[in-house]
């Protein structure tokens, strides 16, 4: 057997692709989880559309277009290149993602893998996430290859001969997730005499369990409501709004910014900022989201 079609054949039944012939839109920046995405879509059967997207952060862009190029071209599927213009500034990251999601669209094909999934648990506790934030990242049909490891992705684009990009902002300290992927899980891996990556993984699996039995006891109303919403006790009426604002945009919020929710709630103020480029106003006693992108 070819060692491609083998290695191939052997990590698609961890992934959670749509069924074949679906057609579906991959993020691919051209390193090596993003390249494999591709390969593994169209080995899925998986109509793909290929879409990179230039930040104009750094020199290059051009150039890693082209490769994306060449590589859906490769893999038999279709390409666009696009550049979004993110000014230097606080909250880098954020913009970056919030200027990729208007791109890609919320049905997208991302590339995260495990190793992503416990980068994001560690940051979700430094930052005082609850249960529904433990859960992390959803696996299902957009993260199709959450069940695959970092050095799984590489071994596919050597396997087949693919030169991916290596991003040095992926290495940049300024990031956290760049210090918790180098420094935090290797100490962690290094504390515990064995790889807390899968460990971490089976923690957001079971914190979204929890979160969802949670959700099944909530009371059912309009979570935009503030008069309904100030008849519940406060635990609650912060659950229902956790869940209504990740419902919104996509992504949970920290306890800080549920706390400035739970005010806008209780008529304690009119409106709040929220991670990622929202903003939450109250007019006449209803609750409203919009995006500030």
């Amino acid at each position: 057997m070819d060692p491609a079609h083998g290695l191939i054949e052997g990590l698609l039944p961890r992934c959670t692709f749509p069924p074949a012939g679906t057609s579906v839109v991959c993020g691919v920046s051209g390193g090596a989880d993003s390249s494999a995405l591709v390969v593994l879509a169209r080995a899925a059967g998986l109509d793909v559309h290929v879409v990179h997207i230039d930040h104009g952060l750094r020199a290059g862009g051009a150039d890693e277009a082209r490769m994306v190029g060449a590589l859906a071209n490769r893999f038999g599927a279709s390409f666009r290149s696009t550049t979004v213009e993110i000014a230097s500034g606080p909250n880098l990251e954020e913009r970056a993602r919030a200027a990729r999601l208007a791109v890609l669209g919320p049905d997208a094909l991302t590339a995260h893998t495990a190793d992503d999934q416990a980068e994001t648990v560690l940051l979700r506790l430094i930052r005082g996430a609850g249960v529904d934030g433990l859960g992390a990242m959803r696996p299902g049909p957009t993260k199709p290859m959450l069940g695959l490891r970092r050095f799984e992705t590489e071994r596919v684009c050597r396997t087949l001969g693919i030169h991916w990009v290596e991003d040095p902002s992926n290495v940049d300290p300024r990031f956290w997730r760049n210090r918790v992927r180098s420094e935090v899980l290797p100490l962690l891996s290094e504390i515990a005499d064995r790889d807390v990556v899968p460990l971490l993984v089976r923690s957001a699996a079971h914190a979204r369990s929890h979160d969802d039995a949670l959700t099944d006891l909530l009371p059912d109303g309009d979570p935009q409501d503030t008069r309904w919403l100030r008849t519940l006790p406060a635990d609650r009426a912060r659950l229902v709004l956790r869940r209504w604002i990740a419902a919104q945009t996509g992504r949970p919020i920290s306890s800080g910014a549920t706390d400035r929710v739970m005010d806008v709630a209780t008529h304690r103020t009119r409106g709040t900022d929220l991670e990622g480029g929202w903003h939450l106003g109250r007019t006449s006693g209803r609750l409203e989201l919009r995006s500030l992108g």
